[in-house]
């Protein structure tokens, strides 16, 4: 049977679905400089070449020591609509279809900043990227080393805009706040009709308790990165048998870790694992989710239908409709037949 050659072209133009992306962590330098000077922030560099050069980082804590320092130019709902624009036009080149994508608003309340405005913003670029082709939802996250009466009182001030979400996510620093402190706000979220998704960042202490307390105690539907789950066959076989889906993020991992852990992804895409690429933060690690399939394939020697299995999945692990899942997969068989040789 013909089968596509994986060329750079191929592997961008794959129409793909990616549901492991903070809005926040697309903030590209240029556009970080642009918003500082409209908001009048000061943000100790002047210059593209000098925020660019503070995008370093080699831990999960350092990165985040960048990361959050970076949102205080996100100040009004506008800013918050032009980073959300600015992420889907690049989603549209890198064949993104459908995007579920995260975002922080504890990040922004906590110094002054409307959940009105933030919600609202994002919720305008989500339409709009319908425009460019690609279909949008947002999933709100909870900043874990917070407290989980901040978290509550996030769900609270957010249920009145419910119709703008399609879930609750949790991410930050996972050392000492494991995903039971926040079951209490999870069983609510889903009560209000929200799915669920939570971060089992790699290589944490406890990385595998975490793991086992978000799929038997809380009940996910999907895990964010989660790939130290192979350390434990009967969680792997649980997982699969519920169809949870891992939005693991192979570029960032070599940021935080020893390597992107190919092995472990390509592990559970064996094991018949719902695991797919994503791009994290994608401003920070220097690739969009495009250049994760390209990273992945030149690491690991992904075979056609590795990646085409990859691409499926992560449709099949998304919160659209049976009907526009189905819609999805037939139009990757269709590109795929199309380059077929």
């Amino acid at each position: 049977m013909p089968t596509p050659e994986l060329t750079r072209d191929f592997l961008y133009a794959l129409p793909k679905c990616e549901l492991h992306l903070h809005l926040e962590g697309t903030l590209e330098p240029e556009l970080k400089l642009e918003l500082a000077v409209r908001n009048g922030v000061d943000i100790g560099q002047s210059t593209v070449d000098e925020i660019t050069a503070t995008y370093q980082f080699d831990s999960l804590a350092s990165f985040l020591g960048v990361y959050y320092p970076a949102m205080n130019v996100l100040v009004a709902e506008q800013d918050f609509y032009d980073l959300a624009m600015a992420y889907f036009t690049r989603a549209a080149a890198n064949g993104v279809r459908h995007v579920e994508a995260f975002f922080d608003p504890q990040a922004h309340t906590s110094r002054g900043v409307a959940i009105d405005d933030v919600i609202l913003g994002y919720s305008r670029a989500a339409r709009d990227a319908a425009g460019l082709g690609v279909s949008a939802a947002l999933i709100l996250c909870f900043l874990r080393d917070f407290s989980a009466e901040s978290a509550l009182a996030t769900l609270t001030s957010a249920l009145p805009f419910a119709e703008h979400l399609v879930g609750v996510g949790l991410d930050s620093d996972e050392r000492d706040n494991p995903p039971a402190k926040f079951a209490e706000v999870f069983a609510l979220a889903r009560e209000a009709g929200l799915k669920l998704t939570m971060h089992c960042d790699i290589d944490q202490v406890g990385s595998i308790e975490n793991i086992r307390q978000v799929l038997e105690d809380i009940g996910v539907d999907r895990i964010d990165h989660g790939t130290n789950i192979v350390e434990n066959p009967e969680l792997v076989a649980l997982a699969i048998e519920r169809g949870v889906g891992f939005t693991t993020c192979p570029v960032s991992n070599s940021f935080v870790s020893a390597d992107m852990k190919a092995d472990e992804i390509v592990s559970l895409l064996a094991q018949g694992a719902k695991v797919m690429l994503n791009s994290d933060d994608p401003a920070y690690f220097g690739a969009y989710v495009a250049d994760n399939y390209v990273a992945l394939v030149e690491k690991a020697g992904l075979s056609p239908d590795d990646v085409v299995r990859l691409a499926k999945n992560s449709f099949e692990a998304s919160w659209l409709s049976a009907d526009e899942k189905l819609r999805y997969l037939a139009e990757v068989d269709a590109f795929v037949a199309a380059r077929s040789v």
